[in-house]
């Protein structure tokens, strides 16, 4: 080692090089080894909770606003930049103190402080197709109708009808439809 060299190593650091250097790992790594080193530098770039808002920008902002606006990222202090379609973005100035308090709603305290509006197109996302639910089998009708014929509440039972009909539904048809079995009878699932 040169001389200084020495003091310029952290405690507990190898030399790298040579015997006993930087040798690469022949073992797996956990997650939680990672992430620590991972994080910093992806709040660094999208800030404090942005996937979140993100996600739940059309819960947050209302469906209206969502429509003409989405995030961008979330600053250390507090400032969140908004992509705005143009013709929007005065409007959107003049709904800021409640867009603001909508967002501290969200996150529970004033995680955002300011706006940046920043105008641009907006990437509309599709919302998924609505599951095609198939008509139950009268085994499963009789099944389901037995289950919830002893509620007395009237919409609970409506409820619990839907319910059960979107499940049952979504689940693929039983295998022998010709025996009369109920869903939940010799090892079948519902």
């Amino acid at each position: 080692m040169k001389r200084g060299e020495a003091e310029r190593m952290a405690p507990g650091r190898k030399r790298r090089g040579g015997k006993g250097g930087d040798r690469r790992r022949r073992y797996p790594l956990r997650a939680g080894q990672l992430l620590p080193r991972a994080v910093p530098a992806a709040w660094r770039r999208f800030g404090f909770a942005e996937a979140g808002l993100v996600a739940e920008w059309a819960v947050v902002a209302g469906e209206r606003v969502a429509a003409v606006c989405q995030p961008e990222r979330l600053s250390r202090d507090g400032v969140l930049s908004l992509r705005v379609a143009p013709a929007f973005a005065l409007e959107l100035q003049h709904l800021e103190p409640q867009l603001l308090e909508r967002i501290a709603t969200f996150f529970g305290h004033r995680a955002v402080t300011r706006l940046r509006l920043r105008q641009g197109d907006i990437r509309r996302r599709r919302a998924p197709p609505p599951a095609r639910l198939r008509p139950l089998t009268a085994a499963e009708a009789r099944w389901l109708e037995d289950r919830i014929a002893a509620i007395g509440h009237d919409d609970l039972r409506q409820a619990l009808r839907r319910l059960g009909r979107a499940v049952l539904g979504a689940a693929p048809r039983p295998q022998d439809s010709s025996t009369e079995k109920a869903p939940g009878e010799a090892g079948e699932r519902p």
